[in-house]
């Protein structure tokens, strides 16, 4: 028995030296990974967020007045990558056939024929002609969650605006990234004259009234979404160029830095080698933040009329039909939930970023 003492209290030491030589062989991207799992309530949100923007990417699956897959007379079609006239399927027209027309969906249940519809039958701009009830019409067996003013339905414009605001926010950051890191590391690596420059100059353009600009380019140019996106571009970088700006500030000092100049390392190099890695703590934990004000910005705009085109599923516009349309209580209590949802995720992985990130949070 003390044998067995002896040799398990021999082991126990050289298996912590093990653990702890495993821990800090880890890099701190791994160490900051696992601190960000352990964080049950940002990794859910992130694994259930990045669900729904896969799934929003197949929304044509998901949501279509197009079969999938039809069996027509022995023949197969595929109405979801080409047009069929009426005739094709036993109707009298040469137009497109309308799958939703009772008699169409008729002749592809009887003799043998059947199709494969989407999950939910309706596309954006689909109006359910059969509809019984007037627009907008409550949630029923037709429209899951009922349609808007124009007969749409809701659930197909929840799924395909979801996608636009997220891809719209996806891009808006991403650009505002480029332009805040470039400008925020060359203010604060060369300082002096060049960032005393640059700070008036962002002292100017962020004074200007961006709001009264988009006003005035949406009544000048056509609305698109490529407009928007330009637009927003030009004042989204900003504030992430400020917190750039201090981290190479104070990276530059560092002996590492002092090291590679004497070694005869160029500006370029050491900015995006050596500086930029270690200065992108405030770059990540500043995404899902930005992100949530990008899909803000657009769902406002939307909602005041200045953004997309007419017609093009959004958030903003079925707030819009919300409040002019106070008893159809279902266009506002889903829009507004799924909006709110979707800036939680948003709230719930920034905050868990920033403590994964924070470097003064113990390894544990």
């Amino acid at each position: 028995m003390s044998g067995s003492t002896l040799v398990s209290s021999s082991i126990d030491p050289a298996q912590g030296l093990a653990a702890s030589g495993e821990a800090t062989s880890q890099s701190p991207s791994s160490r900051a990974w696992r601190r960000f799992k352990r964080n049950r309530l940002g990794f859910w949100s992130l694994t259930l967020f990045c669900t729904l923007v896969v799934l929003s990417l197949f929304a044509e699956v998901l949501s279509s007045d197009k079969p999938l897959l039809v069996r027509f007379d022995g023949q197969f079609y595929f109405p979801m990558v080409r047009d069929y006239p009426e005739r094709v399927f036993g109707g009298d027209f040469e137009t497109a056939a309308d799958y939703l027309d009772p008699y169409i969906k008729q002749k592809l249940t009887q003799g043998g024929n059947w199709a494969i519809y989407a999950p939910n039958a309706y596309g954006p701009n689909t109006l359910n002609y059969f509809s019984g009830e007037p627009f907008p019409a409550p949630p029923g067996r037709q429209n899951l969650l009922g349609t808007d003013e124009r007969g749409r339905d809701l659930l197909a414009l929840l799924i395909y605006g979801f996608r636009l605001n997220v891809l719209f926010g996806l891009a808006l950051t991403a650009i505002g990234v480029l332009i805040g890191v470039l400008t925020g590391a060359v203010q604060g690596y060369f300082g002096g004259k060049t960032d005393l420059a640059f700070q008036r100059f962002l002292e100017i353009w962020g004074s200007m009234p961006e709001l009264y600009l988009l006003i005035i380019f949406s009544a000048v140019f056509a609305p698109s979404v490529a407009l928007l996106l330009i637009l927003l571009s030009l004042f989204g970088w900003m504030g992430l160029s400020d917190y750039v700006r201090a981290e190479f500030l104070r990276n530059r000092q560092m002996d590492y830095v002092r090291a590679a100049k004497a070694l005869g390392v160029g500006n370029g190099r050491i900015m995006w080698k050596h500086i930029l890695p270690n200065s992108m703590t405030p770059v990540v934990t500043f995404l899902p933040f930005r992100m949530s004000a990008a899909i803000l910005a657009l769902t406002s705009l939307d909602f005041l009329g200045l953004g997309v085109p007419p017609g093009t599923p959004s958030l903003g516009e079925l707030l819009s039909q919300g409040k002019n349309n106070i008893d159809a209580w279902w266009i506002s209590l889903s829009t507004f939930a799924v909006l709110v949802i979707t800036l939680l995720l948003l709230t719930f992985m920034g905050d868990a970023l920033r403590d994964a990130l924070d470097p003064r949070k113990a390894e544990k």
